[in-house]
């Protein structure tokens, strides 16, 4: 018995230490990334862009990436029995991965429709948060000092201090990357039910703004379709004005 305790406790221990070395390098990757000038940041994206776009334009890829093709490819990901499985755990993944999470909500909404998309995608992002949140639980408590710096341990402090109404700032504005938060959050012993409340109340207006443009592109696909232009605007200016509103509120909130 003795024996098969201090076996516990060795891959507790190295468990823990593994991860803390996991979560030292994304935080080593941001830190070198937030110090970067303005222009740093954006050319890589830039660069893989036009990468892309060229190899459209000018290779074989034109005539198999299409638009009808890509649509059609989803709606057979969607009419697969395990597929809404997959992609629920994909969020998972693609969180720890720095993964853009707005490309399965995309998958979603094209296999699935607007709104049947929109809650599979929040589901996955709630799975997600469950996700990297235990990971933060399973940090030592002097974890978010070494890792995250002042930063993060300030925005520990506000999820304690403020609970669902601070998860729900840095899902619509976030400080640092959504894996970041979240193990901030865990190892903050925030309230589970506090940060998720919070994330899915952040996080839904997005989600329904991306359901709302890819619906919207989706009709201009079809021939039968129409764009509703009033419908989109209005999705941009709420998702504007609610930006800026939190965004003022966190501010406020950290003061």
């Amino acid at each position: 018995m003795a024996e098969t305790v201090k076996k516990y406790r060795t891959w507790s221990a190295r468990s823990q230490e593994l991860t803390l070395r996991a979560i030292e390098r994304s935080a080593r990757r941001t830190h070198k990334r937030s110090s970067r000038p303005a222009w740093q940041k954006i050319a890589p994206a830039l660069i893989v862009m036009l990468g892309l776009f060229l190899a459209w334009r000018y290779t074989p890829l034109a005539d198999v990436i299409t638009a009808s093709n890509v649509v059609k490819w989803a709606r057979t990901v969607g009419s697969t029995p395990w597929a809404p499985f997959a992609i629920v755990a994909a969020y998972s993944v693609a969180a720890f991965t720095m993964f853009p999470r707005p490309l399965i909500t995309l998958l979603c909404v094209i296999a699935y429709g607007p709104w049947l998309g929109a809650s599979l995608a929040i589901t996955g992002i709630l799975a997600s948060a469950i996700a990297v949140y235990f990971a933060g639980r399973a940090l030592p408590d002097s974890a978010l000092r070494e890792l995250g710096g002042e930063n993060l341990e300030k925005t520990g402090r506000l999820l304690r201090k403020h609970g669902v109404s601070a998860a729900l700032a840095v899902s619509i504005v976030p400080v640092a990357p959504f894996p970041m938060v979240g193990m901030t959050a865990g190892a903050a012993k925030v309230r589970l039910w506090h940060f998720l409340t919070g994330v899915f109340l952040g996080m839904l207006p997005g989600t329904i703004a991306t359901a709302v443009f890819t619906d919207q592109v989706l009709a201009a696909l079809d021939d039968e379709g129409e764009v509703n232009l009033w419908l989109v605007a209005g999705v941009v200016v709420v998702l504007a004005a609610l930006i800026l509103y939190v965004r003022r509120w966190f501010s406020k909130m950290e003061e």
